[in-house]
């Protein structure tokens, strides 16, 4: 008993802090390329048309998962805050799961975001993803900083992006 009473208030604590970045080995690499189909189910989009100059974030999701979800509504909350970050937000998920996500969130109203699905599951095997949602974070230089697995706060994804 003595044992839980100690264990369940660490349990509680360990969710306050801010999570700690992937060591993907890639850091310091430019922006990969790949394509992307884009939501309006006409187009494609590949990374290498990214210009430099902006913060970019890679938001790799599942529609269905309760994580991605929470991510994004995270994200949307704190847009004032992230407004002068590029976000590329995809999935491998079907397409209509894909724009029903963004019918769901209005993606469309955001000018930095731009979605699409990741037709050739490039992200997830460049990256050695385990799991959604995956956030990889790129500085200005186009050139990667940071790269996270789980829901993460607004506040490390701006901190990441623009210092």
């Amino acid at each position: 008993m003595r044992l839980i009473l100690f264990l369940l208030p660490i349990v509680f604590l360990t969710g306050c802090f801010d999570r700690v970045p992937e060591k993907t080995g890639l850091e310091g690499q430019p922006l990969p390329s790949f394509d992307l189909f884009l939501v309006d189910s006409s187009s494609f989009f590949n990374t290498r048309e990214i210009p430099a100059g902006k913060p970019i974030v890679l938001f790799y999701f599942g529609p269905n998962c309760p994580y991605s979800r929470a991510q994004m509504e995270t994200i949307l909350k704190d847009m004032r805050r992230l407004k002068d970050i590029q976000f590329y937000i995809f999935t491998t998920s079907p397409f209509s799961l894909m724009k029903a996500f963004y019918n769901h969130y209005r993606l469309s109203e955001y000018k930095n975001i731009t979605m699409g699905a990741d037709y050739t599951f490039y992200f997830a095997s460049y990256f050695k993803v385990r799991g959604v949602p995956y956030t990889a974070i790129y500085g200005k230089d186009r050139r990667l900083k940071q790269a996270f697995m789980g829901k993460i706060y607004s506040r490390q994804i701006e901190a990441t992006a623009v210092n």
